[in-house]
This record gives C-alpha cells, structure tokens and sequence, in this order.
C-alpha cells in the first residue's frame, strides 16, 4: 500500500469518525429536548403554586398542598 492510498484511507475513517459522533450527539440532543419539552403545566387552585409534570397527565398533586389539579390548558 502506497503513501497515497493509506492517506485517502486515513481521512474516510477520520470522516467517518466525526460523522459518526455528529450523528449520535444529534440524536442524543434531540431526545433530551423531547423529553424536557413533554412537560404538562398545572397550577394549584387551593394555594396559587404554578408547576410541571413530565408526560401528559390530565391531572395532577400540587406537590405544595397536596391539591389535585386540572392541566392548564392555552
């Protein structure tokens, strides 16, 4: 194998390399923000606390009060 042949070599597995990386934190980044954007949204009637919920609920505990809410809906 030439000097040549081996480069050409070197720079596809080199590029392959970083296509590789690129495409598994893409993935990687993708899913988190998925996961961090499926937040329900709930706000307490009894004592006005405003918070969240991962999935999509219909209902949820104030985890203040104790308080079951309805999901706020925009």
């Amino acid at each position: 194998m030439d000097l040549s042949t081996a480069t050409v070599i070197y720079c596809l597995f080199v590029a392959a390399l970083f296509l590789g990386l690129w495409m598994f934190y893409d993935r990687r980044d993708h899913a988190l923000f998925e996961h961090a954007r499926r937040k329900s949204t709930f706000m307490c009637a009894r004592c006005n606390h405003l918070y969240a919920a991962s999935g999509r609920p219909d209902s949820c505990e104030c985890p203040r009060c104790g308080h079951a809410n309805a999901r706020l809906r925009f």
